[in-house]
């Protein structure tokens, strides 16, 4: 496995051929106009796709010893899926062809000899092929961000209790998940505040019950179960939320696990986020940790693992310290131990709500003696 010198202004391109020869004329006729990068087996050429995440083209041979082009490519598209794949073969069969443009999704597909210009026009077109790719990618990532945002803001508005809730339910899900080793959290920490989304369908007095911790009426408890689904309902036009709309939709009753692994992230993300609604419900309004036998007791359909993680989280915050602040001693990042009301009772913010600039600025503009002069904070 070998590259040329490496240029980070210049495209990086990966050429993978059992012929040190080839490899060695690509790599002097197209260093001057690309980071040429060169590997001789497809499992190296794998290796160095999972190792460096910069590389934006791939052209392979088509028959090499251990791993086939067609494979290579294939397992490229899993390893590195933004990098544009390419095809270049003096060898290639017809169905050796079509059996690496359908599973490795190629660009191009040249034959050897390749003149040089076609082989550098055609890897120009790869990069700006990439280079389109990810500026859509990153459009639509911001897009995704921006209304999965607004529709937090507006929960926080017509809710704040549910909202509130959302960043307890998101906090202990992303603390379980890293329990678990679980590096992928994005979609987790989505799921977890979109969980409450459904609560601003709700009548007011509901929310008011909700709150208090008072017991609901059948009728109630049938709206509140139903508020999933009008989640999944407000996230169904958004782009790239399946795995999110997946877990809200399985987490009231998520499957049981077959064997020792989870089948999927989304599964895990199901079983994550209904343990934590359920220790939320338990705990009530005050928050005040339970003992391990009662949680095992009262949540027994609790994912063995999952409650294992809870356990060893538990062993280390057993203890939290709690400290009573002025209001204008208060920071961005502090987390709320308590509801924070103003003198009518109006709820504010919820407990576990962590404190941000626009908070503090709100809090600044409201009249002396609207709000308490201190405020409990998790130190």
């Amino acid at each position: 496995m070998t590259a040329a010198v490496t240029h980070p202004e210049r495209p990086r391109v990966l050429f993978v051929d059992d012929e040190p020869a080839v490899l060695e004329a690509i790599a002097v006729n197209l260093r001057r106009s690309f980071d040429v990068l060169t590997a001789p087996s497809g499992p190296a050429g794998l290796k160095l796709l999972e190792a460096d995440h910069s590389i934006c083209v791939v052209v392979s041979d088509m028959r090499m010893p251990t791993m086939t082009g067609a494979v290579f490519l294939s397992r490229a598209r899993e390893v590195a899926p933004s990098a544009v794949r390419m095809l270049l073969t003096g060898q290639a069969d017809m169905a050796s062809a079509i059996d690496a443009v359908n599973n490795g999704q190629i660009f191009r597909f040249l034959t050897k000899p390749c003149p040089r210009e076609l082989l550098k026009s055609s890897i120009d077109g790869a990069v700006e092929q990439h280079r389109l790719q990810t500026v859509e990618r990153e459009l639509l990532e911001q897009t995704v961000r921006g209304s999965v945002k607004m529709l937090f803001d507006v929960l926080a508005l017509a809710s704040p209790a549910a909202f509130g809730r959302g960043n307890r339910i998101k906090t202990r899900v992303l603390d379980l998940a890293k329990a678990l080793g679980v590096t992928e959290t994005w979609h987790l920490e989505v799921a977890s505040l979109a969980s409450q989304l459904g609560y601003i369908s709700l009548p007011d007095t509901l929310l008011a019950k909700l709150s208090r911790g008072d017991v609901l009426t059948e009728e109630e408890r049938q709206l509140v179960a139903r508020t999933p689904d009008t989640a999944v309902r407000l996230l169904a036009n958004i782009p790239r939320l399946d795995a999110v709309r997946e877990v809200l939709a399985t987490h009231a009753r998520p499957p049981h696990r077959v064997g020792t692994t989870w089948r999927s992230s989304s599964e895990l993300g199901a079983h994550l986020l209904r343990f934590a609604i359920d220790l939320d419900d338990l705990e009530g309004p005050g928050g005040q940790p339970l003992e391990t036998r009662i949680v095992r007791q009262r949540i027994p359909h609790a994912d063995a693992e999952v409650f294992g993680a809870y356990e060893r989280l538990r062993d280390v915050t057993a203890v939290v310290n709690v400290k009573e602040l002025p209001l204008a001693q208060l920071r961005v990042g502090m987390t709320l131990a308590e509801d924070v009301r103003l003198a009518t009772g109006a709820l504010l913010v919820a407990r576990g709500y962590e404190i941000t600039a626009q908070f503090l600025d709100r809090v600044e503009n409201f009249p002396k003696g609207t709000v308490a002069a201190t405020v409990r904070v998790v130190a």
